[in-house]
């Protein structure tokens, strides 16, 4: 007999390659539970390999949302995710059932319980500006631009995300303001929340990583970045900007052999994992669990549902 479980949102992240899409789908079988996506990428649709989607199988064991809802040239912005988010989650309270937001991206979640604040507009020229910038110069000079007038808001977003760095320069140029204190007037979300982090150490994540990345490849992801180049969608930001299928598209560009760009893949989901250590270790809400050595995801579904209670 399930459990009827915490009648609240659960929380589960941790950085990418740490075990997070198998134990969510225990946890929602045990707690009559539906998983919610927070990943910036999963809503993609035809990006699906790379990014690491939970298989056909477990997608119709358990009820997923914001998988596959926009296509690779559509913008999709916090503020959406904000939105949309929220409306499942009370939708799938208001049904009985327990919300599980699984995901790695920081950002999203903190969209999600804390709120985006509802800045101005893009500015196209602008935005092109800083974006042509960043590829001539590299997206380090937008962010020691960005530490300059917002460095909270450069901490969190690093060195790395140009995309990011752009929207927070824009915001400081047509408001005037940090994005970082425009931010604190969000609207916190109305559901409280019980959040768990995963963590393995270092040497074992950084092996199961490059494990994945292997495992990518053998299941086809070159053929699948192919096919979004021949779709026409090889120049869009999503994809452009997306770890793995930037050092494809570098690859089948002739900029280097496929076998760099797998070492390449691998060395940066490596960095992008410590990144999203760091990032979630400055969230003091999360109760953290070592799963170092543990391969018994039933088991270690069982013990969050227990501290959850």
């Amino acid at each position: 007999m399930k459990s009827e479980g915490p009648q609240r949102l659960l929380i589960l992240v941790g950085p990418t390659g740490v075990g997070k899409t198998d134990i969510s789908i225990h946890l929602a079988r045990n707690l009559s539970g539906e998983v919610v996506s927070a990943d910036s990428r999963l809503v993609y649709r035809m990006m699906d390999i790379g990014t690491a989607k939970p298989d056909r199988e477990a997608r119709e064991d358990i009820p997923h949302h914001l998988i596959d809802i926009v296509d690779p040239d559509e913008e999709y912005t916090i503020k959406r995710f904000e939105e949309e988010a929220r409306e499942v989650v009370r939708d799938i309270l208001r049904r009985g059932r327990t919300p599980i937001v699984v995901g790695g991206s920081g950002l999203y979640v903190r969209a999600l319980t804390d709120g985006v604040f509802d800045g101005p507009g893009k500015d196209t020229v602008l935005r092109k500006r800083l974006m042509e910038e960043a590829e001539k110069k590299g997206s380090t000079v937008l962010w020691e631009r960005l530490m300059d007038v917002d460095p909270e808001k450069a901490e969190q977003i690093g060195p790395a995300n140009t995309v990011r760095l752009v929207r927070a320069l824009e915001v400081y140029e047509l408001t005037g303001s940090p994005m970082s204190e425009l931010e604190k007037g969000a609207e916190p979300f109305e559901v409280s929340s019980a959040r768990f982090g995963l963590t393995r150490s270092s040497i074992e994540l950084y092996r199961i990583v490059e494990e994945r990345v292997d495992r990518m490849m053998e299941l086809g992801f070159l053929d699948e970045v192919k096919d979004l180049v021949a779709k026409g969608y090889g120049d869009s930001q999503p994809v452009r900007s997306s770890l793995g299928y930037r050092e494809l598209i570098a690859h089948i560009e002739g900029e280097h052999s496929l076998a760099e760009a797998v070492r390449l893949i691998k060395r940066n989901t490596r960095h992008f994992a410590k990144r999203q250590r760091t990032w979630f270790r400055k969230d003091k809400d999360i109760t953290w669990i070592d799963i170092s050595g543990r391969h018994d995801t039933a088991k270690i579904a069982s013990e969050i549902e227990g501290l959850a209670k």
